[in-house]
Formats: structure tokens, C-alpha cells, sequence
């Protein structure tokens, strides 16, 4: 994962997402928790590395349900952030595993970054510019807003971990490559972009390529 984008993710990325209005009729995998003892010895610094590989795809399965599982199960994950140091950790930590493990801690690195620019004035420019042209882009069609507002990137961001908890992980990875590269195009459209709206593009162009290296080939 590139540096960039991991550093300047948004520090809380699992929180409800802006604008969310998921069924409380939905629900995680049934009995889903993390293994204690794995993580008290993730924790003293003495889990296998094999050991510690499973870990991270517990962690990488229960991420997309930390809103929808009882608290005892997503609580079982604060000790692991806490060794870790915050959430950016929990990420870094979880891109050294391939396979779902980082191609989950990317795809919510990308969501963090959907929910910080939900509200800036340039992008939403930008993005206003770019459905002037084409409303409803390949790959978007069915996940955009009418309109666009604050809600429209927020919107992208909850549809995509939707997706993830409903074990759709190809079609929240579609999504993800889609939004990321229709950001980075609005903002080369843009004649004269300010240098956080620049900036914003190369992280979405980072972003694309991160989770089209981190998909799991079969």
C-alpha cells in the first residue's frame, strides 16, 4: 500500500457511514467472534506468524459487520487495535497479509477517504462537473445519488461496505475501482484544480492501484 493514501486516511474509518439506513434486520456471520486466545497472544507478542495470518483474515471477515454484530463481538477487536496503536495501524497491519485481509484494509482505507472529501467544496465541484457530462458512469449506475450533494460519496462509501457484509466482495471491489476511478478523472477534468482537489486525484489514481494489485487471484 502506498504510504500516501494509509496517512492520511481519516483516524475513525468503522463507524456507521454518512447516511446509512441499513436494515436492522441484517446481521453478521451467525456466532461470528474473533479467537480469544489468538488475540491475547497477538497482544503478549506470541503468536506464530500462521497463527497470526488467521488472525488477520478474522479481522478482515468481521469488519464489514462491526456495525451489525452484537458489541461483545466487535469489542473483542480493541485490544488488537489498541496493540496496533489506532485504526491507520489496524489497516497497515492487516496490508501485510494477502489475500482478503488486505484487499478489505484498502477497500476501507478508500471508504475513509469517500467520507473526508464528502463535504469539500472542490470535489464536489469536481464531481458535479463530471455527472454534468455523464450522469450516471459505468460501474456507478444503480449506487449514485439523484443528486449531488454531501450525501453523494458517503452514499458510495456505505454501498460499498453494504456489499462487503453481504458477501458480495467482488461487486463491493467493482464498486470501489469504479469510484476511484471516477474521482480521479473528475479531477483531471477539472481546468484549473486547486491543490487539494490534485491532491485528492493522485491519492484515487494510488487508491485504484492499490486494491486492483490487492484483488486475490485464483
Amino acid at each position: 500500500m502506498h504510504d500516501k493514501p494509509l496517512l492520511k486516511s481519516v483516524g475513525e474509518l468503522l463507524r456507521r457511514r454518512h447516511g446509512s439506513s441499513r436494515s436492522a434486520q441484517a446481521a453478521g456471520p451467525d456466532g461470528f467472534a474473533l479467537d480469544s486466545l489468538k488475540v491475547s497472544g497477538f497482544t503478549a507478542g506470541t503468536l506464530s506468524a500462521e497463527d497470526e495470518a488467521r488472525l488477520a483474515d478474522e479481522v478482515a471477515q468481521l469488519l464489514p459487520h462491526h456495525w451489525d454484530l452484537p458489541t461483545k463481538s466487535v469489542e473483542a477487536l480493541t485490544p488488537v487495535i489498541d496493540h496496533l496503536g489506532g485504526q491507520p495501524e489496524l489497516m497497515a497491519w492487516l496490508d501485510r497479509f494477502p489475500g482478503r485481509p488486505r484487499l478489505i484494509a484498502r477497500i476501507y482505507v478508500l471508504l475513509g477517504h469517500l467520507d473526508q472529501y464528502s463535504d469539500d467544496p472542490a470535489v464536489l465541484a469536481a464531481v458535479r462537473h463530471a455527472r454534468a457530462q455523464d450522469p450516471y458512469p459505468v460501474g456507478l449506475r444503480g449506487y449514485l445519488t439523484p443528486d449531488t450533494n454531501d450525501e453523494t460519496l458517503g452514499g458510495l462509501a456505505y454501498r460499498i461496505e453494504e456489499l462487503l457484509g453481504d458477501n458480495r466482495e467482488a461487486d463491493a471491489t467493482a464498486l470501489a475501482l469504479a469510484t476511484a476511478d471516477w474521482l480521479r478523472g473528475a479531477a483531471r477534468n477539472v481546468d484549473t484544480p486547486n491543490a487539494d482537489l490534485r491532491e485528492m486525484g493522485e491519492l484515487m489514481d494510488h487508491m485504484h492501484q492499490d486494491i486492483s494489485e490487492a484483488v486475490p487471484h485464483s
